[in-house]
């Protein structure tokens, strides 16, 4: 899913659509916007920030991975211009006032070390499993080996998803290792081979193995065509509707040339593509 040669190549024409979509956001006085939340989103924020601020060097974009539930509070408290969220937001959170804009796909891969001859679960195994009540991997076809739990902490919305999706709900299992980033589970599942962990498709490598769901591998087909059971959107939260550099870097994001090189790159699917 990773295209990095397609961002060198496109690099250019992602600098003449910035300069083309920041035209109307103002003059040659510094300007500053502010992005927080998801560190699942934190790639393309990043990337499609360094882009963005190079075709305008008096633009300053403050790109931080926080969570995503802090990105919502942040963005309604005003302390951000922009909140980014692998999740929902909660029925609370619907009367903030904060304006919706989905930017790309996910899906959210169960992962393994790559020594585990596991290769597949179905949704319940994968729920029990979490639940801890599997608690070996011989149970589910594997070596006789206590299953290592890894999980994210509550401000994740990558947790937020996979309990909605795969436990429908229901309680992770308490003795879990907690950790507060994307990154540091997989290193944890890289190096542990009994770990079991969940993280965003575009964050797989060859350090962990995606495991199929129900039969089905999570790969950018499957997550398009709808067959791979555990996807999400990934979306940019603004309070009302987004103006000025916000909705400029907004727009820049959701443009086909960054959603074909940036999305793609980082492993997502573009929003385009997710409508369908």
């Amino acid at each position: 899913m990773r295209r990095r040669s397609r961002v060198v190549l496109l690099l250019a024409g992602l600098v003449a659509l910035a300069m083309t979509a920041g035209c109307s956001v103002g003059g040659p006085a510094q300007q500053k916007l502010t992005v927080t939340g998801s560190t699942t989103i934190l790639p393309i924020a990043e990337a499609s920030a360094d882009m963005y601020q190079a075709a305008h060097p008096g633009t300053r974009i403050l790109v931080a991975g926080v969570g995503s539930s802090q990105g919502i509070e942040s963005v309604s408290q005003g302390t951000s211009d922009i909140g980014t969220s692998s999740r929902e937001l909660a029925p609370e959170e619907k009367k903030l006032g904060l304006v919706d804009t989905k930017i790309a796909l996910d899906a959210i891969a169960v992962i393994v070390n790559p020594s585990n001859p596991v290769r597949a679960l179905t949704m319940q195994q994968a729920a029990a499993i979490f639940e801890r009540r599997i608690t070996n991997w011989s149970q589910v076809g594997g070596h006789d080996m206590p299953i290592g739990l890894v999980n994210r902490d509550e401000a994740s919305g990558t947790r937020d998803a996979f309990s909605k999706i795969v436990l429908k709900g229901r309680d992770f299992d308490r003795t879990a290792a907690v950790l507060p980033g994307t990154g540091q589970v997989r290193a944890v599942v890289t190096e542990s081979p009994g770990a079991v962990g969940f993280i965003s498709l575009g964050f797989v490598d060859r350090g962990v193995k995606a495991v199929a769901i129900d039969r089905i591998r999570p790969t950018e087909a499957t997550v398009a065509d709808g067959t791979y059971p555990i996807s999400r959107v990934l979306h940019f939260f603004t309070k009302g509707q987004p103006k000025g550099l916000a909705k400029a870097y907004i727009d820049f994001v959701l443009s086909t040339p960054v959603q074909d090189a940036v999305v793609r790159d980082a492993g997502f699917l573009p929003i385009d593509k997710a409508l369908k």
